[in-house]
């Protein structure tokens, strides 16, 4: 697929540059005329007054983020639109997981957060080979809201496996990552993890039970 961008036009159908834009979905105007303007999807060019520049996404949010969230904005067959206001979202995942290293590491292993590794291994692995990009990175956010709830923080043995799944997408800060887990080579030399097919299986299951159409219990 490609990576589109918005572009804007006015009335008269005249493009408008992008940083010549203000205002909110569905009420955008041309800040020096205040002409109300449409906003399009369509490819990046110069001519459209839409492109977007990486080097100014890794100054601002630095080359995790911009890889990571072009591996998030969907199927990789399917075009999509370059959205800024998706980056600070990719942006807090990287922030949340520092923070989970950073907390320090368990000497005991955590069971929900230990079978919620086992899944996301078993997710990531089975994308990649899919190249489902985009649906291996939910399941890494997934992880790390388990991890950030939970009452115990990881291992360092878990930290050294799940920054082996980051690390094709966010290498810079898996590095670090694995560092900061007792890692003392390079990551991408780093076997990639197994998971046990029994930690897939939850051990219970939580059933909602309705009367007349109303949760219960």
């Amino acid at each position: 697929g490609m990576v589109q961008s918005f572009a804007y036009k006015n009335e008269r159908g005249v493009l408008i540059s992008v940083d010549e834009i203000e205002g909110e979905e569905g009420a955008y105007v041309h800040t020096e005329s205040g002409d109300k303007v449409e906003k399009l999807v369509a490819k990046m060019s110069k001519s459209l007054k839409n492109v977007i520049n990486p080097d100014d996404v890794c100054d601002e949010y630095g080359a995790d983020t911009l890889r990571l969230y072009e591996a998030f904005m969907g199927p990789v067959t399917a075009s999509a639109p370059w959205n800024p206001r998706d980056l600070p979202g990719v942006h807090r995942f990287l922030q949340r997981t520092w923070r989970v290293f950073d907390a320090g590491f368990a000497d005991a292993a955590c069971d929900d957060i230990e079978r919620g590794l086992h899944k996301c291994i078993k997710k990531v692995g089975d994308d990649l080979e899919a190249m489902g990009y985009n649906t291996a990175i939910a399941a890494m956010m997934e992880f790390v809201n388990i991890a950030t709830k939970s009452k115990s923080n990881l291992t360092a043995e878990q930290g050294v496996r799940f920054s082996v799944l980051l690390e094709p997408f966010a290498p810079h800060l898996a590095e670090e990552l694995y560092e900061l887990s007792g890692g003392d080579e390079a990551l991408a030399h780093v076997v990639w993890p197994d998971y046990d097919e029994k930690m897939l299986v939850a051990d219970t299951i939580e059933i909602p039970v309705q009367i007349n159409g109303k949760l219960r219990a």
